[in-house]
């Protein structure tokens, strides 16, 4: 016997939310065709994304918009909400679509229990869409890790070819705002 399971395109996934499919509070993303819960975030993670939710507004200012748990479109199966994402400026904010990988400037997602996901099946899925710069605040192990130049190696493999590791007493440029300098130890919780 073969099991099919059925994969939702982005418009199937956002009709089943206008539905009332999903409560209120569910925390679900759609990532190439299925749809995934969202992990509960412990204290270090909520921390460490209001802190650094909080500098990046501060470093920005109008330069570019910052996005908390927002959906980004990768098309045509996919709708994560990653942690942070920094998007350029746009006349209508997004209301008429939401981010798409062509307007992402840095994609950042927080990780302690969901490490081990954003390292390889997110990661994965923002290289192949072309996104250039992708963060993990990888609380596991108490360092940033910064990815850059996505590549595809295989007919099915995409990665990064930089990975930079950033501790938390250091600091580090934003690649989309090199003139720009985030201060991590204002970021890793204590």
């Amino acid at each position: 016997m073969t099991i099919t399971t059925k994969r939702f395109t982005i418009n199937e996934y956002e009709r089943l939310a206008e539905l009332g499919f999903f409560k209120e509070n569910d925390r679900f993303e759609l990532i190439r065709g299925e749809i995934i819960p969202m992990v509960a975030k412990g204290k270090p993670h909520a921390v460490c994304e209001t802190l650094l939710f909080r500098e990046l507004i501060k470093l920005l200012v109008d330069r570019a918009l910052v996005r908390g748990q927002q959906p980004i479109i990768i098309p045509y199966s996919s709708q994560p909400e990653p942690d942070l994402t920094i998007v350029r400026n746009v006349n209508d904010n997004y209301l008429s679509a939401h981010p798409s990988p062509a307007d992402i400037l840095l994609l950042i997602e927080i990780a302690d229990s969901s490490l081990k996901y954003d390292q390889e099946v997110k990661l994965s899925l923002y290289a192949e869409a072309g996104i250039c710069d992708y963060w993990i605040f990888n609380l596991v192990d108490n360092y940033l890790e910064s990815y850059s130049e996505p590549y595809q190696n295989l007919p099915d493999k995409f990665g990064y070819r930089r990975k930079f590791i950033s501790l938390p007493n250091e600091s580090i440029n934003l690649p989309c705002f090199p003139d720009l300098t985030l201060d991590l130890s204002k970021v890793f919780p204590g």
